[in-house]
């Protein structure tokens, strides 16, 4: 990168400069700043599959059929009280070992798995190789089944907020069950479930420091490597344990995530309680 530095600029930044410019501009720190994308993707799917899975659990929990609201209550209690940790190894890996076994009961012959006794696949034809992005894609749904459940929680919440009086005056003026549901429930609790998201939401961007348990080689994996005492020539620029200072550099970017999701939350706030009276009392 510092070959591509116009002459006049190379000269005004002195040696030193130049050769932290190249140092921090080198093959392993472009592919550090290229991994920020995995964190992003995972923290937006995660989401978006959070918010699917929280309005379908908020639907369960209220359902009037017993074995689903019962199923919707069983999801909500009981994968909030799971680690976050446990349940990012447990779905890729039983997702994956699903398919797997899929695969090998139309694949493997008899003879196969007779040659294989004890080991995973059964057989070798039955292996089913990831990449980053199937296992990216797997973490996201990960990220979305477990704060799906924190989401259905709020939600569920934020829909018994919205006052009494102005579902019975909807049905008051003929509104059908549907049209109450989504025309009066629906639109005002946002308002009430906002805030509640947005604190699952920076849980869930907290969460995306795991990525590197599923093999993915995200920022907080760079960090590791390209901190870690080095004393190899041949690899780089010879340095201490530097891991400190490439650790704060993503305590900063997560506290800019956080500075972004705080004032994005603020705009969505003032978006859903336009022309409510909640939201002109709170103003």
């Amino acid at each position: 990168m510092v070959d591509l530095l116009p002459a006049w600029l190379a000269d005004g930044l002195g040696d030193e400069a130049l050769f932290w410019f190249g140092y921090l501009t080198d093959g392993r720190h472009l592919a550090w700043y290229s991994s920020v994308q995995f964190t992003l993707i995972a923290a937006l799917l995660g989401g978006l599959c959070a918010l699917g899975f929280g309005l379908l659990g908020a639907g369960m929990v209220g359902s009037r059929a017993l074995p689903v609201r019962l199923f919707g209550k069983a999801y909500v209690n009981m994968v909030r009280g799971v680690p976050d940790v446990l349940f990012f190894l447990f779905f890729p890996l039983a997702f994956e070992q699903g398919v797997e076994w899929m695969a090998s009961s139309v694949i493997c012959s008899p003879e196969d798995i007779a040659a294989n006794p004890g080991r995973w696949p059964p057989c070798p034809a039955a292996n089913w190789i990831l990449g980053t992005w199937e296992y990216l894609l797997l973490a996201s749904v990960s990220l979305g089944i477990v704060y799906g459940a924190f989401t259905a929680n709020v939600i569920h919440g934020a829909l018994n907020a919205v006052p009494r009086g102005q579902i019975e005056a909807a049905r008051a003026y003929g509104f059908s069950a549907s049209q109450v549901f989504w025309r009066i429930r629906v639109r005002q609790m946002w308002i009430y479930a906002l805030p509640g998201l947005s604190n699952v939401w920076l849980l869930l961007i907290k969460a995306t420091a795991l990525l590197s348990l599923l093999q993915i080689v995200d920022i907080v994996s760079w960090a590791g490597r390209l901190g870690a005492p080095n004393f190899t020539p041949s690899a780089g620029l010879v340095h201490p344990d530097w891991r400190w200072y490439y650790y704060l550099v993503l305590l900063l970017f997560y506290v800019l995530l956080t500075f972004l999701s705080e004032k994005g939350f603020a705009a969505l706030t003032r978006w859903a309680g336009r022309g409510m009276a909640v939201a002109e009392a709170r103003a």
